[in-house]
């Protein structure tokens, strides 16, 4: 992956979040991704706050969806690694999250993980 792949995917991952839709999010993973996340061990009370597949993160991110229905995210900033990139950006409630996104061989997310400041 090089910067302009880097950008384009993160334009099109913000813009399928901020339109709240939940399958153009999810082509993005592929089917036993994981997802980890401090937000999702203190929503579920799973301690290791990792969900895998995509049938567990779907209902997961719909209740985000019902939680915050106006909820948008604000790119600040496109990282880039080897096979992996970190997107820095607002969450809900004004937060800011970095979200590392590792790639399979055919571009699909198999690991996600967010840090919140």
């Amino acid at each position: 992956m090089n910067q302009e792949q880097a950008n384009e995917f993160a334009a099109e991952w913000v813009a399928a979040w901020n339109a709240h839709d939940i399958e153009r999010i999810l082509a993005h993973y592929s089917e036993d991704f994981e997802m980890n996340s401090l937000v999702i061990a203190r929503r579920t009370g799973i301690a290791s706050g990792t969900l895998k597949g995509k049938d567990k993160v779907r209902e997961y991110w719909l209740g985000a969806f019902r939680e915050y229905p106006d909820l948008r995210f604000e790119l600040l900033n496109v990282l880039l690694g080897v096979s992996w990139l970190t997107l820095y950006y607002i969450g809900a409630r004004g937060s800011k999250v970095a979200e590392t996104f590792i790639f399979n061989e055919v571009g699909e997310v198999v690991r996600a993980f967010s840090s919140y400041a």
